[in-house]
């Protein structure tokens, strides 16, 4: 006969093992709990109806009170799980996974079942429900960790990141509101947000702010402040000049200095910053957040796109610093640096790779990361971002690419190139290839660059188009161009569609040599009301891992990718290539397409078309 007591001898005898019994903040109740708040959350939960539920196992410790480990466990292995999962009183998992749907409510929840009577056969399943989150996902593998692994295993997971990546960008539209209602510019808003990151690095500073008794002397220690961190690195004094007095408007702003509610807006507004943005950037290290808020603060100005700015999502620079291969010898360079997320997703791969070898962390940031950027109040916000990212900063040129680009060639020896070059807007801008060719020019032989451009930089016929695709084959080979998906800058309210191109440096492009050409247009992200485009079923993660996969091997995939010789005059892209199998379209999918044409056209007349007002779910 079945007995559930043995699974829970295995159970007491795993979590002693990992030494919860051992330590004075970790509580581990059976059956019942004596936290008022879990005991009120597993009021309804039971599993045959609307009565109390009481899990054979919950776990918690004051050091991580957000975190709640419940349990279920079933004698016979036979009871895992069930197909549906809810077979609530039967099953372990789908009975743990009942009790964190009440639980998530005020916790992030990890779901444990576990089934079996023998030492030496028996199952674990564990799943993560995060707080206020519907769904719960499969986490970790089969052994029992420590409540601290736990803990920061949950914390660095896709998962995590996502629900709190979804909740800054959510945090910058109020902001923005904020910021508007209080008549601060749009182009100061992003320079207050990262001044005040900035501040917030000097220990004296953020111990200190609320201790002001005057509005001046706050806005004088922020300012000062400021100064002190951009003075910090070995940047030239020239550059220092410029980039405080871009801050100057902090001194003199009459919302910031207003005498009678000056203070306690701006002590309240630091403070914020320091919980929400501050906050997530310790959790999630090397993320360009702010890019984020350079996106959303010029969203309804129309300057990003005026400028042919578009920002790079974070999941695309991570992207191409893994298709690039950056690991910790590598010397990269951005000659269009805009607010620098390629080069912090670059430092976060070197430094990963580096294993904490402090002499090698202090080259990569002081010797191996290099930016060029033209724009004087990007630059600004590139410097700032490289100190909020602790460094990476020295290596920051203001200027012309196309004049810089000597030194940087000669001084620093850059093998691999991301970028994501200005955007035409009218026939005089430069074209986007020539920014790419310049990248080249200061790559080593063998260098990698990979690159984000418009796609009709390689579907365009006519003698420019042609030339610059010749000038590339002439010196360098194109080893792929990858089709990116069609809404990928949703968030900057620009509709470009592009193509990353990866180009090794300095070695023409053999007679003969196929190109890889691939299909990646679902990314996995949707549209949703108020959180932009974003990685809501966690998906990307493998998606990502399939599309390197799929690079790495040159892989030949029906409907996805395929291997091409092409000339200057042929389109670099997957889908000029592609055998559309019509046998596959249905009703539906002709149907959901007219939808969105004409959801399209009524945006558009209405003026909203790329704003807030034209987020949406997938389904319409």
């Amino acid at each position: 006969m079945a007995n559930e007591a043995k699974t829970s001898i295995i159970f007491r005898d795993l979590i002693r093992n990992a030494k919860y019994y051992d330590d004075a903040d970790v509580t581990a109740e059976e059956q019942k709990s004596d936290n008022a708040k879990i005991d009120k959350l597993l009021k309804n939960a039971s599993k045959r109806g609307n009565k109390n539920g009481f899990p054979d196992f919950i776990i918690y410790s004051k050091k991580y009170p957000e975190l709640i480990i419940v349990v279920e466990a079933k004698a016979d292995i036979n009871k895992h799980v069930s197909d549906t999962m809810d077979n609530y009183a039967d099953y372990a998992v789908d009975g743990a996974l009942l009790y964190a749907s009440f639980l998530s409510k005020e916790f992030d929840v990890l779901a444990v079942g576990i089934s079996g009577e023998e030492t030496d056969r028996f199952k674990i399943s564990q799943y993560l429900q995060l707080k206020e989150e519907k769904a719960a996902y499969p986490i970790f593998d089969d052994k029992i960790l420590t409540i601290e692994e736990y803990f920061d295993g949950i914390q660095q997971s896709n998962y995590k990141f996502n629900q709190d990546y979804a909740k800054l960008i959510t945090y910058t539209k109020t902001l923005n509101e904020t910021l508007h209602a209080k008549k601060i510019k749009e182009s100061q808003r992003a320079l207050l947000i990262s001044g005040i990151l900035i501040a917030l690095k000097d220990r004296a500073f953020k111990d200190g702010y609320k201790k002001h008794e005057k509005v001046e002397q706050l806005v004088k220690s922020l300012y000062t402040a400021i100064d002190g961190q951009l003075s910090a690195g070995e940047i030239p004094q020239k550059k220092i000049d410029v980039l405080t007095q871009a801050f100057a408007f902090i001194k003199t702003n009459p919302t910031l200095t207003d005498k009678n509610d000056g203070k306690k807006f701006l002590e309240d507004l630091i403070d914020e910053i320091d919980r929400e943005i501050n906050g997530f950037m310790v959790t999630h290290k090397y993320v360009d957040t702010v890019s984020q808020f350079y996106v959303e603060f010029l969203r309804y100005a129309n300057n990003d796109k005026g400028l042919g700015i578009v920002l790079t999502p974070p999941h695309i620079t991570d992207l191409f610093a893994e298709l690039a291969g950056v690991d910790k010898n590598s010397v990269v360079l951005d000659n269009c640096c805009g607010t620098g997320g390629f080069l912090i997703s670059a430092m976060k791969r070197m430094l990963v790779d580096a294993k904490g070898d402090k002499e090698k962390e202090k080259n990569i940031k002081g010797n191996q990361l290099i930016g060029i950027e033209f724009q004087d109040d990007i630059y600004t916000l590139l410097i700032s971002n490289m100190i909020i990212h602790r460094d990476g900063r020295t290596n920051i040129y203001w200027g012309d690419c196309f004049q810089e680009i000597k030194d940087v060639k000669q001084k620093f020896k850059p093998t691999v190139g991301l970028l994501n070059p200005p955007y035409k807007t009218k026939a005089s801008d430069i074209e986007e290839f020539e920014f790419i060719l310049n990248n080249l020019d200061a790559l080593e032989p063998g260098g990698t660059c990979v690159a984000i451009i418009p796609i009709s930089c390689v579907t365009e016929k006519g003698v420019v188009a042609e030339n610059l695709r010749k000038r590339i084959l002439e010196k360098h080979t194109l080893e792929a161009v990858l089709s990116m998906p069609e809404e990928l800058f949703h968030n900057s309210k620009v509709n470009t569609v592009t193509c990353a191109v990866i180009i090794t440096a300095k070695k023409p492009h053999p007679k003969g040599k196929k190109t890889w050409f691939a299909y990646c247009r679902d990314d996995g992200f949707i549209k949703m009301k108020n959180k932009g485009r974003i990685d809501a079923r966690h998906t990307w993660d493998d998606i990502r891992e399939s599309w390197v996969a799929s690079y790495r091997n040159r892989e030949i995939i029906d409907r996805f990718s395929l291997m091409r010789e092409v000339t200057e005059t042929d389109e670099w892209c997957v889908e000029a290539y592609l055998e559309t199998d019509y046998g596959k379209f249905t009703f539906d999918d002709y149907e959901n397409t007219v939808k969105k044409y004409l959801m399209f056209n009524l945006m558009d007349m209405s003026g909203v078309a790329g704003g807030d007002e034209a987020d949406e779910d997938e389904n319409l």
